[in-house]
């Protein structure tokens, strides 16, 4: 955690809570915001921020633990029904050289004004947007797999569901923040993935329209700039990729590597190999920048996730790498429907 003792890591979140309380208490509140604002009184001793203050300590959510029972009204004073999406305590000790407007405005971009239980989440189609209490400012529901009961938001796995489950707030644990934390931000940049609506409480997508991808032209376009290997290697497995793709695609990024290993057309492992460099959306440079740490990218293997890594805090938005590997040659090829990268080498595959 980077800290020298568990006393050091209490100090620092009581020290931001505080800040937090003397901020609330000099801001007035937005006059134009579109939260309904509750008569319900919060104390620190509120039998709800207690229970669910219990309830994320034993989750190992310290951090946001002590925040919602020192200063519950962050969380809690803005809606009658409140969903919160707790950030792991790594990502939040990481945070100690930001405002603490900013953290405040962290927390409130993880906060939804709406009971949303992991069972009605699941309910939601995919690019879903869900207002915050951060004014103008709305996430995404980036993937839904009913199956397995796995959801991410703003591209971030929710790994604790249904945490805390109450009659008006619902917790989820999350891996890291909706949103890259960088030094010197003095606000939670406006993402790409929804567009503000201040008149609608949830905003829907319209239903993404799938595509013809262009595999010949990204083919050829291989072959012709020193990615030969790799070119044979996706033209080898192109129809099986095709076959299997039941569902519909509205675009594809292809992490393109000149040292593809040799392997032989009929091998299985070419399959596998193939399918993971190969991203189930378009996503170029720019897109995957502006992913949080820890973000997880779908690839053509509906069992395999790519995740986006940060080398920390202190470097800015271009420093990530995807599964421990970087894109050298970025946007190098384009079109609607892909976008090609070069990386260094060869993505590993997962051990069994």
């Amino acid at each position: 955690m980077g800290c020298c003792s568990l006393d050091c890591f209490v100090y620092f979140v009581l020290s931001i809570a505080l800040a937090f309380m003397a901020v609330s208490t000099t801001l007035p509140p937005p006059p134009d915001s579109n939260i309904t604002k509750t008569n319900r009184p919060i104390t620190h001793h509120d039998p709800l921020s207690l229970n669910a203050s219990k309830a994320l300590r034993q989750s190992n959510f310290k951090a946001i633990a002590t925040l919602l029972h020192v200063s519950s009204e962050i969380f809690l004073s803005s809606s009658p029904s409140t969903t919160l999406f707790a950030i792991d305590d790594s990502s939040l000790f990481n945070t100690s050289s930001l405002p603490p407007l900013f953290l405040k405005q962290l927390l409130q971009y993880h906060t939804l004004p709406l009971r949303l239980p992991m069972e009605e989440l699941l309910k939601k189609p995919q690019g879903t947007c869900l207002p915050t209490l951060l004014r103008h400012q709305s996430v995404q529901i980036s993937s839904v797999d009913k199956e397995s009961r796995r959801a991410e938001v703003n591209h971030v796995m929710i790994s604790h569901p249904d945490m805390f489950l109450g009659d008006s707030l619902v917790i989820h644990g999350v891996l890291g923040p909706f949103s890259p934390l960088l030094p010197h931000m003095d606000h939670i940049p406006r993402s790409s993935l929804c567009q503000s609506d201040s008149n609608k409480t949830i905003i829907e997508e319209e239903e993404a329209v799938p595509v013809k991808i262009d595999w010949t032209r990204i083919i050829q376009l291989l072959s012709s700039n020193g990615f030969v290997p790799f070119a044979i290697g996706l033209h080898s497995v192109l129809n099986r990729i095709i076959a299997d793709q039941h569902k519909n695609l509205t675009g594809v990024t292809i992490l393109a590597t000149p040292n593809l290993v040799s392997l032989s057309s009929a091998s299985p492992l070419l399959y596998e190999v193939m399918r993971r460099h190969i991203l189930a959306q378009r996503l170029t440079k720019k897109n995957l920048a502006s992913m949080p740490d820890k973000a997880l990218l779908k690839t053509l293997d509906p069992y395999q996730d790519l995740i986006i890594t940060r080398r920390g805090i202190v470097n800015s938005s271009q420093c990530f790498m995807i599964s421990g590997v970087e894109i050298v040659a970025p946007d190098m090829f384009s079109s609607n429907n892909f976008v090609i990268h070069g990386i260094s080498h060869t993505l590993e595959l997962p051990r069994a």
